[in-house]
């Protein structure tokens, strides 16, 4: 292999040698390899605990042509290699009795010729980081992924039938779900998770769990860990959790506000104590650059056809590209913070999206800001919503692409956001989200039904 994780000798690292002791230490008999798809979804090849020195010095094959937005037939052969500082023994696969149990690492794809493969959301963004490391910074994000816990029917099938009646930071009795978040924080904490606050968000039946930030490409893997822990303890709850953006008409729905800053040797390079927002020249610039691109990064961080029902006025999601200190109707808002926590909040993302292509947008955004100069303009205090079209015009205010089709649309005109995510990946999502764009437009709603049907 020629990639960083090719041991000439064919040994083993100190990190890896060390799951090795782990994984025998833990008791540990199946090793689940996990990667995700280009629309984000977790995968998994489950290989005995015995296979993983052959997993760190060879990789283990699999079929790249089965997965979403992968290759071709003719180009199936493919290899994870386990990246060892992502292993973790699944806590609900142990009772604690000492009997065997599983353990996950996170792997890195590549090709037949040891080479990354361009096309591995993982890979696309180690990429930007990279971009970032040659600018002298390293990128810090933290998420805020909320999600909804829904009752199953009697053949054990998700509804749409809240888990409680709870609101907003509510307590027990109306928060029935409290001790399945307590359970969801634990075992987050179990697989190494550093929760810094949970709660129940606005509607009924939602929640919200916030974890501490990290590195971007470890808060990409913690969020990929987290939609999968949570679905599990859920399950054992008899109910069913899910990410989707909006799953019940007229109800706030779910997002996934990133915090991010940038650090170089001195620090937080977002700092500056002597600007009005604690904000430096390269924080500025680094909005910037997320506010000219967010119709095409759009696409990225709210991938789906629903994603497109949360980002409407009145319901607490942004969808005007501007930025505020004091409300929540603009794009990014700029919390009270200061020294090593200066940062910025990004309000549009939604938890469905490929937390890797998600980040890699972002952070490819704002960099392009640095290296452009580019100006976020002024703060905008008031409510936006509150503005009509000609006032939004009169403060140069845009907003976001009203549906996946207009943000793929976006997304293929942007040369910045296409570089990023590499000609392989760029292609094969936006290919992706076409079809299923198109497919839902042929598609005929209990609306129009309920509005049409009787009517003409």
């Amino acid at each position: 292999m020629t990639d960083e994780h090719a041991k000439p000798d064919g040994g083993l690292t100190a990190e890896e040698q060390a799951v090795l002791d782990e994984i025998e230490e833990q008791n540990v008999d199946f090793l689940r390899l996990q990667f995700t798809d280009i629309l984000g979804v977790v995968k998994n090849v489950s290989v005995p605990a015995h296979q993983a020195e052959k997993a760190f010095t060879e990789g283990i094959y699999f079929d790249g042509s089965s997965i979403e937005g992968f290759v071709r037939i003719q180009e199936s052969d493919m290899r994870l290699v386990p990246d060892p500082d992502t292993f973790a023994v699944l806590p609900w696969r142990s009772d604690g009795s000492g009997d065997s149990g599983a353990a996950r690492l996170i792997c890195d794809i590549v090709d037949t010729d040891g080479e990354p493969f361009a096309g591995g959301p993982r890979q696309v963004l180690k990429s930007v980081l990279e971009e970032a490391e040659e600018m002298g910074y390293s990128v810090s994000i933290g998420p805020e992924p909320e999600f909804f816990l829904f009752e199953k029917d009697d053949d054990g099938n998700a509804t749409t039938i809240p888990h409680d009646n709870g609101g907003y930071f509510d307590l027990a009795p109306k928060d029935l779900a409290s001790d399945v978040r307590k359970e969801i924080i634990f075992t987050l904490e179990k697989m190494g998770f550093e929760i810094e606050a949970s709660h129940h968000e606005v509607a009924e039946g939602q929640h919200e769990i916030n974890f501490k930030y990290d590195d971007a490409l470890t808060t990409a893997d913690n969020i990929a860990t987290f939609r999968a822990v949570v679905r599990a303890v859920a399950e054992q709850h008899d109910l069913h959790a899910t990410f989707m953006p909006k799953p019940i008409a007229d109800i706030n729905g779910s997002g996934m506000h990133s915090h991010i800053s940038l650090f170089d040797e001195d620090g937080n390079a977002f700092a500056d104590d002597d600007d009005e927002f604690n904000l430096s020249e390269t924080a500025y610039q680094f909005m910037g650059g997320i506010l000219n691109h967010a119709p095409a990064f759009t696409a990225v961080t709210n991938p789906t056809v629903n994603s497109y029902k949360r980002l409407v006025p009145g319901y607490e999601a942004p969808i005007y590209v501007a930025w505020s200190d004091t409300n929540r109707s603009a794009l990014v808002r700029v919390p009270d913070a200061a020294g090593v926590s200066a940062r910025f909040e990004v309000r549009s993302p939604d938890p469905s999206c490929n937390p890797y292509l998600g980040m890699a947008s972002l952070i490819a955004a704002g960099l392009d800001g640095i290296k452009t100069g580019a100006d976020p303009g002024d703060p905008v205090r008031e409510d936006i919503y509150e503005f009509d079209d000609e006032k939004r015009q009169e403060y140069g205010i845009e907003t976001l692409p009203p549906n996946l089709g207009k943000a793929v649309e976006a997304l293929e005109s942007d040369e910045v956001l296409q570089e990023a995510l590499g000609p392989h990946t760029s292609e094969k999502f936006a290919e992706a989200k076409s079809q299923e764009f198109s497919e839902y437009l042929t598609q005929v709603s209990q609306w129009e039904e309920d509005r049409y049907l009787e009517t003409f």
